[in-house]
């Protein structure tokens, strides 16, 4: 029997390590919190760059238009919503992190800090 435990003892296994591998408790919400993080990160990103090329387009159809009124009409609603939109998401971004700051969080993402703030 003790022979079994000293050559269970002495041979080294395998950790299991790399990405998707948690290595604690607070490991998987830290790895939400980032998660969450990037994907609204990307997504305001994409956001902003979909609206700038929506203000481009509507551009280009007011050239394109040459006086027709129709064209024109649907160029200036294109701008119209392209620049309703870009606003919209800035000044969601904006007060996200002003309402973030306010309760006292300087981070909305850190997710381990709002759950600290709630007494969970």
């Amino acid at each position: 029997m003790a022979l079994n435990q000293l050559l269970a003892a002495a041979i080294p296994y395998p950790t299991l390590s790399g990405p998707g591998k948690s290595t604690g408790l607070a490991s998987g919400v830290t790895d939400l919190e980032k998660i969450v993080s990037q994907v609204i990160g990307i997504m305001t990103i994409v956001g902003v760059l979909y609206f700038t090329f929506q203000i481009i387009i509507a551009g280009y159809g007011f050239i394109a238009a040459a006086g027709d009124p129709k064209a024109i009409e649907t160029a200036r609603h294109s701008l119209t919503n392209s620049i309703l939109g870009l606003t919209i998401l800035i000044v969601a971004v904006g007060l996200g992190s002003l309402v973030a700051n306010l309760i006292g969080i300087p981070n909305i993402m850190d997710i381990d800090a709002l759950f600290t703030l709630m007494g969970l």
